[in-house]
């Protein structure tokens, strides 16, 4: 079985595709533990709602926060991370540790970067009379939104979008994007020696 760690900040949307693949047996595959930096998050009734453990992070400073989490993930045996809408840097022990993959709402590197999240990216890819945006998936490494990009879809921008109507396409364009990738990651691991 492929081991899933997923962390959001908001409402979960994305985890929630997660569980729907694997309810619908389209990802083999099966969420250990969700984390959230946000005790609020909707994320976390998500799992609850589908028995999934969840842990809300105590330290809010970067490095006390890194040390809690290795902590907390040394207890699972875990394949891949999957960051989905989490909005904090991830730490040295962490990335030194496991694979970590995380959905950006933007064709990177375009829009990408610290504070670049949610309808603030819409909201500046409006502004910028952007032709297309679209949705991003790549490899965590130290910096926000500079890791190895894994796969991108791209998403057209039409007169009388707003930050509104081009956020529900990327949604939906990120979620099939991540399980694509998903069941590429699973069927890899499933033909390791």
């Amino acid at each position: 079985m492929y081991h899933l760690v997923v962390f959001a900040s908001g409402n979960g949307s994305t985890l929630q595709a997660i569980i729907d693949s694997i309810h619908s047996h389209e990802l083999e595959a099966k969420i250990d533990l969700v984390v959230s930096d946000n005790p609020n998050a909707y994320a976390l009734e998500r799992a609850e709602t589908n028995h999934i453990e969840t842990y809300v992070i105590q330290n809010k400073k970067f490095e006390p926060r890194d040390l809690e989490l290795a902590g907390i993930l040394s207890k699972y045996s875990i394949d891949l991370i999957v960051l989905a809408g989490y909005l904090k840097m991830i730490g040295p022990n962490l990335l030194g540790t496991y694979t970590i993959i995380n959905t950006h709402p933007s064709l990177l590197p375009k829009f990408g970067g610290k504070g670049m999240h949610g309808m603030h990216v819409h909201e500046a890819v409006i502004a910028a009379k952007e032709k297309y945006t679209g949705a991003t998936l790549h490899f965590v490494n130290e910096e926000y939104d500079k890791g190895n990009i894994i796969s991108q879809t791209k998403v057209e921008i039409l007169p009388g979008d707003t930050a509104e109507t081009v956020s529900q396409k990327v949604q939906a364009a990120e979620k099939v994007q991540l399980i694509e990738v998903l069941k590429r990651f699973i069927q890899e691991f499933k033909n390791l020696p």
